[in-house]
């Protein structure tokens, strides 16, 4: 149990990858093959050699992601992969190649495959002279297998490829010792959930089941349900952590129902609740400032406001005082008897008679006399002010001086009861301080979320999905065979995929096959024994295998015959189902004849007539 744990987010960066240099069994006695698990999620590339100088592990492993540089100049670099650092600043110049689990954006599936060719220090100017096996979706469709084929063979020139299925690979990988095999693959990863049945070997196209869901619509429900509860730290809830909280603190219920009661409990929710600790920042706004210090802040606030009242003041001053000389000057002009000036002067100062001009001069005057008094009275109390703000001057109570000096009178008589260092006043502060954990507010507590969020595989309804679970759609399948090819079925239920991980998924398999097959028949769920690398592992081992056959290669020949949909099957590719087009009729001699005919019979009604 995991009780009064606190989890902190790693929120690891991505290190650039390197480039690497390809060594000499790479390219002798001929170019190996490069195989490339091109995953929704994830993009994993390395060589398919014997040779126990190369590597059998892939080589690159980055997100399924491209972003262009901020900034909208032309030719601004593209990033993929690992290059972007982190997604969330990122988040929404983010682009991916796939719909779903199918690549469709031809440009962006070039910029992954040239990070892939570039990164392992393969020259994809010309020519890439490596063969390639990459996998693709199960069952897919044929215009994203012409545009593979077409980038393939048309822009890197390569001599042929092989498309296979990941998860069948998976299952290539894991029972190569007693192949070929009979089971039911239950695949699960990023974007889809597919059910795949497979007989003596080969994939039965015709029954399989996808379910539109996968870790990406789980993480987006887990930062929805975390964000209601948590409102307060809604920025700080991001995909990237989600993806993190589901990879290491989440699991599969065995029973859902059940599990939900256990969490009722007060006892079971404090032994097995994550704390997961988002960063914070020990300075709060004021929390640091003594009552002295906010005492100042207010007394400089005030001196700027009355410094800021005086210089308008003064302004106001300066203008009306403007205003009274010219007034003046027009007064002075009827006094010494130049009538004509006068009016030209009462015309612009928009008056009609001597005795306006004398009431304005009357008013402006006592306006003038007002402000300087106000502006004295201003000076007299910033000097007050200062002179109160010295530390030596002990603070006056509002109450009255006799208050405050009988206050004073009864501190110094109880003065031997308290600390010296620690004054009466500041005591309550210090009692209340602790009330309020800075760190324990800026937790996340994962209590029915770590359970709720990769329970929509079993239960799309939790998020609004129309759909069919795991269950109910594994139990449609084996409906379609016979009893006997049930049977055969389900002894090899195997699981693989990034979703695999969750821990209880393999009991809660078994647990579903309970309830659906027959009273005492027997069963057996296998889980991959790397369910996220497994698929590039069998790919390399089909491709160490397979290398100087012919069987499941591409040629470039193939591909100008027949065209980039063309598939040639092998034990972990997909069904080829080719374009059928509607052949028309051919037009027989005795056909046309009566055709040319037909006219001249039948005659035109307007001749007739």
């Amino acid at each position: 149990a995991a009780g009064g744990r606190v989890f902190a987010f790693r929120d690891a960066r991505w290190a650039p990858d390197p480039v690497l240099e390809p060594g000499a069994a790479v390219r002798t006695p001929q170019p190996v093959p490069l195989v490339i698990d091109n995953g929704s999620f994830q993009t994993r590339a390395g060589w398919a050699c014997a040779d126990p100088a190369v590597s059998a592990e892939p080589l690159l492993r980055f997100r399924s992601l491209a972003a262009r540089s901020r900034g909208a100049r032309a030719g601004a670099e593209t990033q993929v992969g690992n290059d972007l650092g982190s997604p969330e600043p990122l988040r929404w110049l983010l682009r991916s190649p796939f719909d779903r689990n199918v690549p469709v954006q031809l440009e962006l599936q070039e910029l992954l495959l040239d990070h892939v060719f570039q990164r392992l220090g393969v020259s994809s100017q010309g020519s890439v002279d490596h063969p390639i096996v990459l996998t693709e979706a199960v069952c897919n469709p044929l215009y994203s297998r012409q545009m593979m084929s077409e980038l393939l063979f048309e822009c890197y020139q390569v001599p042929k490829v092989s498309y296979g299925v990941d998860s069948l690979y998976s299952l290539y990988h894991n029972r190569r010792q007693n192949w070929p095999c009979s089971g039911l693959v239950i695949s699960s990863g990023y974007q889809c959930t597919h059910i795949l049945p497979v007989l003596e070997g080969r994939l039965d196209g015709k029954n399989c089941k996808r379910i539109n869901l996968g870790g990406c619509q789980a993480a987006v429900y887990l930062q929805r349900l975390l964000q209601l509860k948590y409102p307060g730290h809604f920025a700080a809830i991001t995909l990237s952590r989600m993806e993190e909280i589901l990879h290491e603190h989440s699991y599969i219920a065995e029973d859902y129902i059940e599990e939900l009661q256990k969490w009722r409990s007060p006892e079971y929710y404090e032994n097995n609740v994550h704390k997961m600790q988002l960063p914070f920042s020990n300075k709060l706004l004021g929390s640091t400032l003594t009552s002295e210090e906010k005492q100042e802040r207010r007394q400089q606030q005030l001196r700027r406001l009355q410094e800021l009242n005086a210089r308008r003041r003064e302004e106001k001053l300066q203008l009306d005082q403007e205003r009274l000389d010219r007034l003046l000057y027009v007064q002075e002009l009827l006094e010494d008897g130049q009538m004509d000036q006068f009016h030209k002067g009462l015309v612009e100062l928009n008056m009609d008679s001597a005795e306006e001009l004398q009431s304005y001069i009357n008013k402006l005057s006592l306006s003038i006399e007002q402000t300087k008094q106000k502006i004295l009275q201003a000076e007299v109390s910033i000097e007050v002010d200062v002179v109160d703000s010295k530390p030596e001057t002990p603070d006056l109570d509002p109450l009255g001086s006799e208050q405050s000096l009988e206050d004073v009178e009864s501190i110094n008589e109880f003065e031997p009861l308290f600390a010296e260092e620690q004054p009466e006043v500041e005591k309550p502060a210090a009692a209340v301080q602790p009330m309020f954990n800075l760190a324990e507010y800026h937790q996340l507590f994962l209590g029915t979320e770590r359970i709720r969020a990769p329970e929509i595989v079993f239960q799309p309804s939790l998020i609004g999905e129309d759909q069919a679970g795991i269950a109910e759609t594994m139990q449609y399948v084996l409906e379609r065979y016979s009893k006997e090819q049930q049977a055969i079925l389900v002894q090899n239920v195997f699981l693989t995929g990034g979703n695999a991980m969750y821990p209880g998924l393999k009991a809660r398999i078994q647990k579903e096959l309970l309830e659906m097959r027959p009273f005492q028949s027997s069963f057996q769920v296998h889980l991959a024994s790397n369910p996220v690398l497994d698929a590039w592992y069998g790919a390399r081992d089909w491709a160490v295998e397979y290398m100087t056959r012919e069987e499941g290669w591409i040629s470039r020949k193939d591909y100008e015959e027949k065209g980039g949909e063309y598939l040639k099957e092998h034990c972990a590719s997909n069904v080829y189902v080719p374009i059928r087009l509607p052949k028309q009729a051919p037009r027989t001699t005795e056909a046309l004849a009566s055709s040319r005919t037909l006219p001249s019979s039948t005659g035109n009604p307007c001749e007739q007539g």
